[in-house]
């Protein structure tokens, strides 16, 4: 974890936009990248869920995440709400069910969720039920997440700063560059 932090203090350091806010907070940070990057690099399926407010930010990740000018792995990323329209309908208990089971048919060698919005909307249902989700969750302080402020003027910002962190960690990781177990 020590190799991590360094990498991701030095990455932050020479990021030349007002990225020093995250210097603070690379301690909560850190576990919760280092668990996505570790699922990421078994092979599992990341399926990017948000609240309304965030979709923008959903499409931006799934658009540029395989940009074929990174010369690394496509990476399995995608927005549920695509492959399930009905994704934001669900209410129920037995409708989350009912998706996480086609969901486990459908990506056998397993899935995890990228959360980011409100910590009070409905998706959160899907998305807190597995400790191993990644969640950037606004306006609530939530175990295992990553928190954020909805009335920050500078929320639009941060979240492509963090995008930007992640996919260098994901890229470092891939390249050999960063070694997560050390």
């Amino acid at each position: 974890m020590q190799q991590l932090l360094k990498w991701t203090l030095d990455t932050i350091r020479e990021e030349e936009s007002c990225f020093s806010w995250m210097e603070e907070y690379r301690y909560e940070w850190a576990p919760l990248v280092k668990s996505a990057v570790a699922q990421v690099i078994e092979g599992k399926t990341i399926l990017i869920v948000t609240d309304e407010s965030r979709e923008w930010f959903g499409k931006y990740v799934v658009s540029t995440v395989n940009d074929l000018l990174k010369h690394r792995p496509l990476l399995p990323f995608y927005q549920l709400a695509e492959n399930f329209p009905q994704l934001h309908s669900m209410q129920a208990s037995s409708e989350i069910q009912l998706l996480e089971d086609m969901l486990d048919i459908s990506y056998p060698n397993g899935y995890f969720i990228w959360y980011i919005g409100r910590g009070d909307h409905p998706l959160t249902k899907l998305s807190y039920r597995n400790q191993d989700n990644f969640l950037w969750v606004l306006d609530e302080e939530v175990q295992n997440s990553f928190s954020l402020r909805s009335s920050d003027p500078l929320l639009d910002i941060k979240l492509l700063q963090l995008y930007k962190l992640f996919d260098s960690t994901l890229s470092a990781v891939l390249f050999g560059d960063l070694d997560l177990e050390s």
